[in-house]
Formats: structure tokens, C-alpha cells, sequence
């Protein structure tokens, strides 16, 4: 029998049933991503509001898994460790921050990044619990020391990015130096009162910097 020829995938051809068995599998697979998200995002949300109501060293990791209705396992097949519970974005953090360098129109690399802090700033001073949670992970050392630790860690994906768009090595040193300013300075942004000012300010150096190299 003539097989009908519905899709092409390489050189690989597809008979109605197999698509069907294909498309099942690729619910089958949106369903348990969604599911998984659900749950990791239950076991954060648990953890933040219990972590604000007692503090940090006060909860524990039991009582963490048996308020999002999950095991210990599970909570560290998500999770791989008690700190991480209160930093679920990393990911999301480092695409918007390279997303910021690659979609930045006509403004200069810093000035770009300038302009990505101060919508961060904005968008954490609207939320109600931001205050509250920025006191617990700056009164918590162990808070402090692990989120310094992930955010710093995203300065080989934005000096790669960064790199890329001026046509350097992925390696270079002005792209890796540029990087790691930029990420030290949120810190120092986030704790003034006036953010806006203080991005203008720190923001300000780096591009007289940058500009000054990129022209010679």
C-alpha cells in the first residue's frame, strides 16, 4: 500500500499514524513541562512566604516540602539547596540580561544595560513584598553570599553576548571586564534611594570608558 507522505523531517518521511503517535507524545511533553513548572514554582512560593513570616535559619526544609504537598526529594530534584528556594529566576535573569546587549537598537552596549537596570529597579520597587524580601537576603549571610554568587556567575553568558556584538573574541578581556561592572553594579544601584540617579551615575562611567575604547 502507497504510504501517504503528509511531513518531511530530514530525510525521515511520516505516515498518518506516526504522526499521530508524534503530536500525542509532544502533549504528552508540553503537559508534564507545564506540570513541573507548577511544581517547582508551588515549592519557591512556599519557601518565600515562609522564610518572610520567620526567617530564613527558622524554616526547614521539611516543612518547606510538606507545605507545597511535595517529598524532601522532590523539592531537591528542583531545588539543589535551601538558598536556591529563594532565587527561582536565574535563568530568566540571563536571558533578559543578554536580550538587553542583542536587542538594544541604536543605544550603546552600557546604555542599554543602563536602561535594562532601571526597568529591573522599577518593576521590584511596584512589587509589595520587594522591600521585605531585599531586607531577609541582606540580613541572612548565607542569602546574601549565594545571591551575589548566582548573579555574578551570569557574567560569562553577557560578556560572551557583548563579544558577539562587537565582533571580539569570546574571551576578550574589555568585554569580560564591561560584564562583570555592569553586574556589580545593580548592588550599588539597588541600595540608593533615587535608582534612576544612580544608574545615570555608575552607568555614566562605564560608557565614558567604553566609548573612549571602542573609538580608538
Amino acid at each position: 500500500m502507497k504510504a501517504y507522505r503528509l511531513r518531511k523531517c530530514n530525510h525521515y518521511t511520516f505516515e498518518p499514524a506516526q504522526l499521530l503517535r508524534y503530536d500525542r507524545r509532544v502533549t504528552e511533553l508540553g503537559r508534564r513541562e507545564r506540570k513541573k513548572q507548577q511544581t517547582r514554582q508551588s515549592i519557591s512560593d512556599a519557601a518565600t512566604r515562609l522564610f518572610i513570616e520567620r526567617g530564613f535559619d527558622a524554616v526547614g526544609v521539611k516543612e518547606i516540602a510538606d507545605t507545597a504537598d511535595v517529598s524532601v526529594t522532590t523539592l531537591f530534584k528542583h531545588f539543589p539547596s535551601k538558598e536556591a528556594l529563594l532565587f527561582d529566576e536565574d535563568e530568566q535573569q540571563e536571558s533578559a540580561l543578554v536580550a538587553a546587549v542583542r536587542n538594544r537598537g541604536g543605544r550603546s552596549i552600557p546604555m542599554a544595560l543602563r536602561d535594562h537596570f532601571v526597568q529591573a529597579a522599577k518593576g521590584h520597587a511596584d512589587h509589595p513584598q520587594f522591600e521585605v524580601f531585599q531586607r531577609l537576603v541582606l540580613d541572612t549571610s548565607a542569602l546574601r553570599e549565594y545571591g551575589h554568587r548566582m548573579w555574578t556567575r551570569h557574567q560569562h553568558a553577557l560578556a560572551a553576548a557583548i563579544a558577539e556584538e562587537i565582533g571580539a573574541p569570546a574571551d576578550d578581556v574589555r568585554c569580560a571586564a564591561l560584564a562583570r561592572f555592569a553586574l556589580e553594579a545593580r548592588d550599588v544601584i539597588f541600595d540608593r534611594p533615587d535608582r534612576e540617579r544612580a544608574a545615570d551615575e555608575v552607568f555614566g562611567l562605564l560608557e565614558h570608558g567604553w566609548a573612549a575604547d571602542q573609538q580608538a
